[in-house]
């Protein structure tokens, strides 16, 4: 095929950035070294007062002025095409764009509230951006692959994507959001960083140097330069919190069957013995909060038969964020620091000591967790669940168009393994989980409050942000993954090179560890968002979103 899918890939790149009205493009985007931090003021020099306002509300801000009246959802709606169609061009976040369907979208949510005098729905006038494994009516998915243009998840001829929507999508309209566009994902989506054929890299835009993350980059990238309020990901190994942790955000990994897939789009489908999850990336806690108790509101169950029938409970975030129940039932955590395989680098080890010495502070019970099975035992079972089919769906997709992946992306090719392997890994998995749980149950023993600690604190990268072909180490954030725990993240502070140094006296205590220190640089990394990561047990989405608001003011305030 030669260099075909070349042309195919820009062409399909240009026909996106066509859609940029001339008024809203810029004419010199500064390099890396002119301007490593495009957020903020510098993002704001090319919108006007008005825009600035909208876009740098939070969700929860939006839904009181849209379903209010005070704010028409066509102005909301034109603010963050703007700001979208600004960051798209400063870091490359952007794979579909539908802005004219967004603002006649908007449009008719205006008229409706103009007769009705009530608004659609929960999330009336919010704008809601995409992941690009979401089908949205007219718009294409390709998620990445240049063989995927063109077609319906690389089937020709079909035409499913001018009617077929995820349930999510459905759901999401039911409830009055209005969708304009999807975000940027590496090929096959199992990558900590955000790179294709079509769009290239995506920067983070607090650190150009640095990765935004993956698989949910564009999400992460829009949302930190504030062209979308709130946007869902999917994670099936850290996917929506590493986007979220490298741009400062607040992002919420579900346990499975929490909030509906069907109907996404997916690399190695099928494989169910750990399953990716959808969830909300967004500037507040209570904005993820919003979506999620939105969502809920619809019965998603009803649609999708892996969803649980359960409601929004407002008793479970009632304990955390009502102090006299606090009080009466007084929190405990553990500290994860080092998983005995990487160490975080000096700005992750800061904010969790940031963390841990805030809530000692306020009178909570800090433990050191050294869980068994060690979080090395989980990495093997996921890599094995994750390469059951020694990645031939991936290949295939590629076949399509004959491109060439990242080099971060495909390693090896390898046999698949049979169904008696699968089986074996699955009880592997399982009794793994039983093991998991019975030492949470431990510590109920420690803690001082008679029951089990209320979450893990934990690094959720050894990095502020992973360099480029420089994500080394993903133990972290795929534990939670094996165990399905509900996590959360948070920011915490940012990099400080006056702070933040070198550790000199490093002593690795293997291989991947030398190398992911050595990947640390105070110049280079001076700026970068620093979060870390909330973990509580399986489908506790209510009390782990709670818990975020309580520790993230805590810290904030």
């Amino acid at each position: 095929m030669g260099s075909d899918w070349k042309k195919t890939a820009k062409d399909k790149a240009d026909s996106v950035n066509d859609l940029i009205p001339q008024e809203w493009r810029i004419k010199d985007v500064p390099s890396i070294e002119q301007q490593r931090d495009v957020t903020g003021s510098f993002i704001q020099q090319y919108l006007n007062k008005g825009e600035i306002e909208i876009t740098e509300t939070d969700a929860v801000g939006i839904v009181e002025k849209t379903t209010s009246g005070t704010w028409k959802a066509v102005d909301v709606a034109k603010a963050f095409c703007h700001r979208a169609a600004v960051a798209h061009q400063l870091v490359s976040c952007l794979h579909e764009i539908f802005f004219d369907a967004a603002i006649a979208d908007a449009e008719k949510a205006d008229a409706y509230f103009a007769e009705h005098k009530k608004p659609l729905g929960a999330l009336h006038g919010l704008p809601v951006s995409l992941k690009d494994q979401f089908h949205v009516k007219d718009v294409e998915t390709h998620m990445g692959y240049v063989g995927w243009i063109g077609t319906f998840e690389g089937k020709k001829g079909t035409n499913k994507e001018k009617v077929f929507e995820s349930e999510m999508v459905k759901e999401l309209r039911s409830l009055g959001a209005t969708l304009y566009c999807k975000t940027s994902v590496p090929h096959t989506l199992m990558c900590g960083e955000t790179i294709n054929n079509i769009i290239g890299y995506t920067q983070n835009p607090a650190n150009r140097n640095l990765s935004t993350g993956g698989s949910s980059g564009g999400e992460g990238a829009l949302i930190g330069l504030r062209g979308s309020p709130v946007g869902f990901g999917t994670d099936i190994g850290g996917s929506i919190r590493i986007p979220a942790a490298f741009n400062g955000l607040y992002g919420i990994r579900p346990s499975t069957g929490r909030l509906p897939y069907q109907g996404m789009a997916n690399s190695g489908d099928g494989q169910n013995s750990i399953l990716s999850v959808v969830g909300p990336l967004a500037t507040t806690p209570d904005a993820l909060a919003l979506v999620t108790r939105g969502l809920l509101s619809t019965e998603p169950w009803l649609h999708d038969p892996l969803v649980h029938d359960i409601p929004w409970r407002p008793e479970a975030a009632a304990a955390i964020s009502d102090p006299i129940q606090r009080l009466a039932k007084p929190l405990s955590f553990a500290v994860l620091r080092h998983d005995g395989t990487c160490a975080p680098h000096p700005p992750v080890a800061r904010a969790v000591d940031l963390v841990v010495k805030k809530l000692e502070s306020l009178g909570h019970k800090v433990i050191t967790w050294d869980p068994k099975p060690t979080h090395a035992r989980l990495m093997e079972i996921c890599a094995k669940c994750w390469d059951f089919d020694g990645g031939a769906d991936m290949r295939s997709a590629f076949a399509l168009s004959g491109e060439e992946p990242a080099p971060q992306i495909l390693g090896e090719k390898r046999p698949p393994v049979d169904a008696t392997e699968i089986a074996a890994t699955n009880v592997e998995k399982r009794e793994a989980q039983k093991e998991y749980m019975e030492y949470w149950n431990s510590t109920a023993e420690l803690t001082g409050t008679g029951r089990p600690v209320d979450a893990i604190i934990s690094p959720l990268a050894p990095f502020a942000a992973a360099r480029p072909n420089g994500y080394t180490y993903y133990t972290y954030s795929t534990f939670v993954n094996v165990l399905d725990y509900t996590s959360v993240v948070l920011p915490v502070t940012r990099v400080d090179k006056s702070i933040d140094k070198k550790d000199e006296a490093f002593k690795a205590v293997g291989e991947v560890d030398q190398k992911t220190q050595d990947l640390y640089d105070p110049e280079i990394y001076d700026g970068a968002h620093v979060s870390i990561q909330l973990v509580g047990r399986k489908l506790q989405e209510e009390k782990m979103l709670a818990l975020a608001k309580y520790v993230g003011e805590a810290i904030h305030s």
